[in-house]
């Protein structure tokens, strides 16, 4: 069933709409578009004409958005980007085949970006995207067709299938270990605690599972791990960093663990992609690829555990 032509307004009066929406300006968005003010001014009304109500209020020289155009605006924002990232996206695979994926930032760019060919080698009709997105999202407000999600598996409106745990080790610069020279979990507590913004407890869980105090943990925040383990390899502190993220640095010797106890939690690595898209084609190429690069490289379960690290 089609809507009426009243409900499918033409992309350039919707373009100026929203450019004046988001700049609050008939002339910037005039400059934005290269039209004349008169023309985008023109755009709007036809468009207020189209739906049959005002989507600005106009006060002498400047507009402002009515309740509804507030609303109509984000809802017309966000379909314009979902239809330039398709366009951008037939450009740049016109045969199609394109898989955009999602992705913590370290996890991608330390982890998945560097297995990237092997993918591309067994599929080469594939095109893959690979976009950094460091929390959940919700799927219908963007143009991704899978993602990679750490945490439980609580994301409702997705289709879910595990890849692996993950083992933090508490990580520092040599100089940093060799002058504390800690010996026991308790240790740590005199030693400048390096945090993740978005695991702000992750501390307090490593010291309480060795049985240290867990209390008035304190330190510098930061809000992805490439930074976090730039900053202890500085020597700025001790960081709770995934062991298996930080293979190189370990073995180059540029972090060494203040202690070898390593801590896994019950949140995982998933596969995430929307439940009401069959996994077929790209994206189950992409899940069959996946899984079996996880069990190549020894990858664990979701189970929880501690331990020294071998």
């Amino acid at each position: 069933m089609h809507a009426p032509r009243r409900f499918l307004p033409s992309l350039p009066l919707l373009a100026a709409f929203e450019a004046a929406a988001r700049t609050g300006s008939i002339t910037q968005a005039a400059a934005e578009l290269s039209l004349t003010q008169s023309a985008v001014s023109r755009q709007i009304k036809a468009l207020e004409g189209q739906l049959g109500l005002e989507l600005f209020l106009r006060e002498k020289q400047k507009i402002r958005l009515t309740p509804g155009g507030q609303a109509y605006a984000q809802e017309i924002r966000d379909a314009l980007r979902k239809i330039s990232d398709a366009s951008l996206n037939l450009r740049a695979n016109p045969g199609g085949g394109t898989l955009t994926v999602a992705a913590p930032p370290t996890f991608a760019a330390r982890w998945l970006a560097p297995r990237l060919p092997g993918f591309l080698e067994r599929h080469p009709g594939a095109m893959l995207n690979l976009l950094a997105r460091p929390a959940r999202f919700d799927f219908r407000q963007d143009v991704i067709d899978a993602a990679i999600h750490f945490g439980l598996p609580d994301w409702p409106e997705a289709g879910m299938v595990p890849l692996r745990g993950e083992s933090v080790l508490p990580l520092c610069a040599p100089a940093l270990a060799a002058r504390c020279g800690f010996r026991e979990p308790a240790d740590l507590r005199d030693a400048p605690l390096l945090h993740l913004t978005s695991r702000p407890d992750a501390w307090e869980r490593w010291l309480r599972h060795y049985g240290a105090c867990d209390r008035g943990v304190q330190g510098m925040l930061f809000d992805q791990f490439s930074i976090l383990a730039e900053a202890a390899a500085a020597g700025l502190g001790v960081a709770l960093l995934p062991e298996f993220l930080f293979a190189d640095d370990l073995a180059s010797g540029r972090l060494v663990a203040a202690l070898p106890l390593l801590w896994r939690g019950e949140e995982a690595y998933y596969l995430c992609w929307p439940r009401d898209r069959p996994a077929e084609g790209p994206l189950a190429w992409f899940r069959d690829w996946l899984l079996a690069e996880m069990a190549e490289t020894g990858a664990g379960g979701a189970g929880a555990d501690g331990g020294r690290a071998g």
